[in-house]
């Protein structure tokens, strides 16, 4: 059983907020992420996390359609429907 109680979401001081997630995602997928890490380390000239790289490409790249109305097709979409991350911004 686990103990820990993480709140779904929750203010940060910079005035983002932060939420809790845990997705499954093949090796190959994780490799992708750790390059981008690895390139945003570059950049930043300082150690990255995953996490890091991961909001990173997030707000960086633009929501396709944020404000359209899902489809069923586009709702029901798993995560490998999901673009692939590239090594480029």
């Amino acid at each position: 059983m686990n103990d820990r109680v993480t709140p779904p979401m929750h203010a940060t001081p910079d005035g983002e907020a932060e939420l809790s997630l845990v997705i499954r995602l093949p090796w190959e997928d994780v490799a992708r992420l750790g390059q981008e890490a690895g390139r945003l380390a570059s950049q930043m000239q300082r150690p990255v996390t995953l996490d890091e790289a991961v909001s990173n490409r997030l707000r960086t790249r633009p929501a396709a359609a944020a404000h359209a109305k899902p489809t069923e097709q586009t709702s029901a979409a798993p995560v490998s429907a999901l673009p692939r991350l590239t090594g480029t911004a």
